[in-house]
């Protein structure tokens, strides 16, 4: 094969150097002239270049992050927390409720009841073995609370809110009422004979024993003002008490003691809703709680 017969694509054959075997251009030779390609050769490396798979083809294309939409993801996340933490953690943990959302969810109520136990609890575990009577009343004065709250929200429970379920008494310990019979109206008693001294004037009684650091409660449902006579007794022990009240969102406390053998009195309702007692054992032995009641009153609330 000769050199002459060798060419390049597109290359023409009139476009070859025209020389001699002595090297040197004839005389009148036209100037050597750069290779050209056809047009059909650059059209096939169009077609080439246009074939070619694209970069990424088939695959997910990535997400290009600017600035502003890192600004922008950054600054909703820290609202949605905002809002979290100020709507329902705060009034939840701490009782704190400024935008009231808490008050309506019941969560401010919760987290009020939190502060609560959880100040109690640090003030007893600072204190000795043997806690003092101020701490024992302040733990009895937010169980009646925590009981008082309960009641009144109908939703929650001492189980509910972490604190200790008050027992409920043996079969043959239920509490049963008593329906007074009436007196005759021929034979009044006579005005030295009170009705305390009279077992068949009281209205309701009921009985409870109640074991070591066990509690108990038990409401009158009354009108405002309403007035109801009382008598309980701790039948040779003492215990500790409290008396209070709740309802319509309001919550009273009337009275308070520690180590009480008995008590008596009227109580007269603030308001209408639930009032009575709450008392705890908090000696080594059962105590037998008896309650006896008479008055204006709807119904006797029992545990």
């Amino acid at each position: 094969m000769r050199n002459s017969d060798i060419r390049g694509p597109g290359l023409r054959t009139d476009d070859r150097p025209q020389r001699t075997r002595s090297g040197r251009r004839p005389v009148g030779a036209e100037p050597r002239r750069e290779p050209q390609y056809d047009s059909d050769w650059n059209e096939e490396i169009a077609e080439a270049r246009r074939r070619r798979p694209q970069a990424g083809a088939g695959h997910i294309k990535g997400v290009e992050a600017t600035p502003g939409g890192l600004l922008k993801s950054t600054l909703l996340a820290m609202a949605g927390a905002t809002v979290i933490i100020v709507g329902f953690y705060l009034p939840a943990e701490y009782g704190i409720d400024p935008t009231g959302v808490g008050s309506i969810t019941g969560l401010t109520t919760m987290g009020e009841i939190k502060q609560q136990l959880y100040a109690e609890a640090a003030a007893e575990t600072a204190a000795t073995a043997s806690p003092g009577p101020q701490i024992l009343d302040r733990l009895d004065a937010i169980e009646a609370q925590v009981s008082a709250i309960a009641n009144n929200a109908g939703v929650w429970t001492r189980a509910d809110l972490d604190v200790p379920q008050v027992g409920t008494p043996a079969p043959e310990e239920e509490a049963v009422a008593v329906t007074a019979a009436p007196l005759p109206v021929a034979a009044p008693a006579p005005p030295v004979a009170t009705e305390q001294s009279l077992p068949s004037a009281w209205r309701d009684e009921v009985s409870y024993t109640l074991a070591p650091t066990e509690g108990i409660e038990v409401k009158l449902v009354m009108d405002e003002g309403a007035r109801a006579e009382f008598e309980w007794t701790a039948n040779g022990g003492v215990l500790n008490y409290d008396t209070h009240g709740d309802g319509g969102g309001q919550n009273i406390t009337y009275e308070r003691g520690r180590g009480e053998p008995s008590q008596s009195g009227e109580l007269v309702a603030a308001f209408r809703g639930n009032h009575g007692w709450f008392w705890r054992n908090r000696t080594s032995e059962p105590v037998t709680m008896t309650l006896r009641t008479r008055g204006q009153y709807a119904s006797m609330k029992l545990p």
